[in-house]
């Protein structure tokens, strides 16, 4: 009866350890693992806080959607991913900071759901702030008690960074994304340097180059070879810094003469613009001679674009679009 009675205990014990894996209490189970390894199955990704912030980032075809409006920026939603598929457990905190970790993580953690391409929920944990040496992050699943301190292995910084861009921060930056064979005409207009504008206008395979004024003399030197491909190469992937739509100055800025007025027609009908007003770097003051100093030449530009966004570019990456007319000729 000994015997039997023993055995009998242990065949209970295997069965409710082997139950208690599926639960919330092994450390072994689901509240551990907080990477989504297969991103390419991933179709939707809701993230919240408690101030209200929401975002949405759905995958549609190619591109992911940031609240069903906007193109996501590729590298945000590539920073994301990566974080979701390889996000691992560091080490489990002390009993005695449990209390203080769970409450902060569900006042001020992010909240993550990751649905699948069906939209059904694959994980839903929330990520709130680093420890002090910036090395780790904490995180909780959703519906458990057990908070862990989280790392991507080969990197170093808080994890949360990845999740908590908002609104804007998510948006796709480009300006101008068409290849050559895409484009139809291009115009640049200089309202203070009339003379300085051009139109490039398709015909068939080739382009022609004509002053954007009609009173403005025609140039009648050869072309340089090759320049106006070169040119039009650069529109194929133009982005701005970032966006100032709630920008104090935009209202003043905007009703100041252009610097420049960019206008790209595409082969499928669809037009983009880019309106130019130049910004400058504050004077600063000489410590040794204690006179003002004036930074030379253009940093920037505010940009405003047909789509009503306000963004802001630095020169050296729109002024391979600020040619003059002159210089497509030898």
């Amino acid at each position: 009866m000994l015997i039997l009675a023993t055995a009998l205990l242990g065949g209970a014990s295997w069965w409710f350890l082997q139950k208690s894996g599926d639960s919330k209490t092994t450390l072994a189970g689901e509240y551990r693992a907080f990477a989504v390894k297969d991103t390419n199955s991933i179709g939707r990704i809701f993230l919240a806080d408690r101030l209200g912030n929401q975002t949405t980032l759905e995958r549609r075809g190619e591109n992911w959607v940031y609240n069903g409006q906007y193109r996501a920026r590729a590298n945000a939603i590539k920073n994301l991913l990566d974080a979701i598929a390889r996000v691992e457990i560091q080490f489990k905190p002390s009993n005695a900071a449990i209390p203080t970790l769970v409450k902060s993580l569900s006042s001020e953690g992010i909240k993550v759901e990751i649905y699948d391409r069906e939209n059904e929920l694959i994980k839903a944990y929330y990520v709130g702030g680093s420890t002090p040496d910036e090395r780790g992050t904490y995180m909780i699943m959703d519906g458990y008690e057990q908070p862990y301190v989280a790392e991507i292995p080969g990197w170093t910084g808080n994890i949360r960074f990845r999740y908590s861009l908002l609104k804007e921060e998510w948006r796709d930056r480009h300006i101008f994304e068409s290849e050559v064979e895409e484009i139809q005409s291009v115009s640049v207009e200089y309202p203070q340097q009339r003379n300085k504008s051009f139109r490039l206008e398709r015909q068939g395979n080739n382009f022609s180059l004509l002053p954007y004024f009609d009173i403005t003399p025609r140039i009648n030197k050869p072309l340089k070879q090759g320049k106006i491909e070169q040119y039009l190469v650069g529109f194929s992937n133009l982005q701005a810094s970032r966006y100032m739509n709630r920008a104090a100055e935009r209202d003043s800025i905007e009703r100041t003469m252009p610097f420049s007025i960019i206008t790209l027609a595409q082969t499928n009908g669809d037009t983009l613009s880019a309106v130019l007003f130049p910004f400058y770097v504050d004077p600063a003051i000489d410590e040794k001679t204690g006179k003002i100093v004036y930074a030379e030449g253009i940093p920037g530009y505010y940009v405003s674009v047909r789509s009503g966004d306000f963004l802001s570019i630095q020169h050296e990456v729109i002024g391979k679009l600020l040619w003059d007319y002159a210089y497509f000729f030898d």
